[in-house]
């Protein structure tokens, strides 16, 4: 009675990567550049939204951000000067624009 030795190779195929005159390079890791935004993303949205938490500038319902900004100032509230900056340089982004409370119905 003969017994058949079976091979790994068998039953996986076998793949051979063809060489390409030396060897590889190694890959670059991922540019950071998008995790250092998107942690300076998430940090200004921190600040944005405890400019909305800060019941010292007057009620954010109902209006925008740069809209009570403006009231605070035009009342003499002293809104710190970083955010009206942060609004104006994140006009068009739509996560900055609302206030923390806009998705809540009045």
């Amino acid at each position: 009675m003969t017994t058949k030795h079976r091979l790994i190779t068998d039953s996986f195929k076998v793949v051979k990567k063809a060489r390409r005159g030396g060897r590889e390079k190694p890959t670059p890791p991922p540019p950071q550049k998008e995790a250092e935004t998107e942690l300076v993303k998430e940090e200004q949205l921190h600040r944005l939204r405890e400019f909305d938490l800060d019941w010292r500038f007057g009620p954010c319902t109902g209006i925008t951000r740069l809209q009570r900004w403006e009231r605070a100032k035009l009342h003499g509230l002293n809104p710190p000067e970083e955010i009206r900056d942060l609004l104006l340089q994140k006009h068009t982004d739509l996560d900055c624009k609302p206030s923390l409370w806009s998705e809540y119905p009045l």
